[in-house]
């Protein structure tokens, strides 16, 4: 029994870990503006966790960054204000998702262009190895002649 309290308190601890990382001393006293920080926190990549946006981050850089974000708002700077900031101090990557402008149009457009290519490749190699197959003749008549001599031995 003990042994179940203990794995379920884990998996509590475990599963509200990101919830954690927003301290209390960083949560603002309006609640609009909290909400639109949570918003942008959460489509803000932390630069230390790589795939974990700031909100979920624990890093000291997730946590200076939010502060950030929280004080552009105060500031009173839009939410589009706020981004074009930090992707001018961070550089674009710290956009969980990226734009599709400039040369980030290749990183939109090469995933689906290689599978078009892959899939027609591979379209031309089933059509070419189903006419090889059609193309096949049957045995021969000495081929044929050799088989049933060698099946009645």
């Amino acid at each position: 029994m003990r042994i179940c309290h203990a794995i379920a308190i884990a998996l509590i601890v475990a599963l509200t870990g990101p919830a954690f990382a927003v301290q209390p001393d960083e949560i603002l006293d309006d609640p609009v503006l909290e909400l639109r920080a949570r918003d942008l926190s959460t489509g803000l990549r932390c630069l230390v966790c790589r795939n974990e946006s700031i909100d979920e981050s624990n890093a000291d850089l997730a946590r200076d960054m939010r502060i950030l974000v929280r004080e552009r708002l105060v500031a009173g700077d839009r939410d589009e204000e706020v981004i074009a900031f930090l992707v001018e101090r961070f550089g674009e990557y710290v956009l969980l998702r990226p734009t599709t402008q400039g040369s980030n149009i290749l990183l939109w457009v090469a995933a689906p262009a290689l599978f078009l290519i892959a899939f027609g490749g591979a379209v031309f190699y089933l059509r070419g190895r189903a006419r090889a197959k059609s193309e096949t003749t049957g045995l021969s008549p000495d081929e044929q002649k050799r088989l049933d001599e060698l099946l009645k031995e």
